[in-house]
C-alpha cells in the first residue's frame, strides 16, 4: 500500500481559504484513484472530492462544489485540495486517500462508492470559526 501525508491543515475565519497537501510514498502521476475525505467526530466519514491521475477527471461533493479544487502536480507528485470561502461547516478532519487504477471503471467504481480506497493518510485538521 501507497504511503500518504497530509499537510495544509489550520485555523481560519469563515470565507477564508486554505490549501492541503498529500504527498505519496511512490509515484502517483498515472493510473491512480486519488480522493480527500473528512470526518468530524461522532459522525460518518464523507467524501469531498475524487481524482484520476491518469486524466485528472474530477468528482465534487454537491456540498463542496463551485468552493474546492481537486488537483495533482505531477513532478511533484504531491495532490492538493485548494479550500475557498470556507464555513463552520467545513471544520473536520481531512483524510487523503489513494488506490492504484489501472482501468476508468475503476474510478467510477471508487466515485459511485461500490469500491473503498486502501491506503489513507493520517489526518489535518481544519477549523472554520464564525
Amino acid at each position: 500500500q501507497v504511503q500518504l501525508v497530509e499537510s495544509g491543515g489550520g485555523s481560519v475565519q469563515a470565507g477564508g481559504s486554505l490549501r492541503l497537501s498529500c504527498t505519496p510514498s511512490e509515484d502517483t502521476a498515472r493510473d491512480y484513484c486519488m480522493g480527500w475525505f473528512r470526518q468530524v467526530p461522532g459522525k460518518k466519514r464523507e467524501w469531498v472530492a475524487h481524482f484520476y491521475t491518469s486524466d485528472d477527471a474530477t468528482t465534487y461533493a454537491d456540498s463542496v462544489k463551485g468552493r474546492f479544487a481537486i488537483s495533482q502536480d505531477k513532478p511533484k507528485n504531491t495532490l492538493y485540495l485548494q479550500m475557498n470561502s470556507l464555513k463552520p461547516e467545513d471544520t473536520a478532519m481531512y483524510y487523503c486517500a489513494a488506490d492504484p487504477c489501472p482501468y476508468a471503471s475503476d474510478y467510477r467504481a471508487h466515485v459511485g462508492g461500490t469500491h473503498d480506497y486502501n491506503s489513507w493518510g493520517q489526518g489535518t485538521q481544519v477549523t472554520v470559526s464564525s
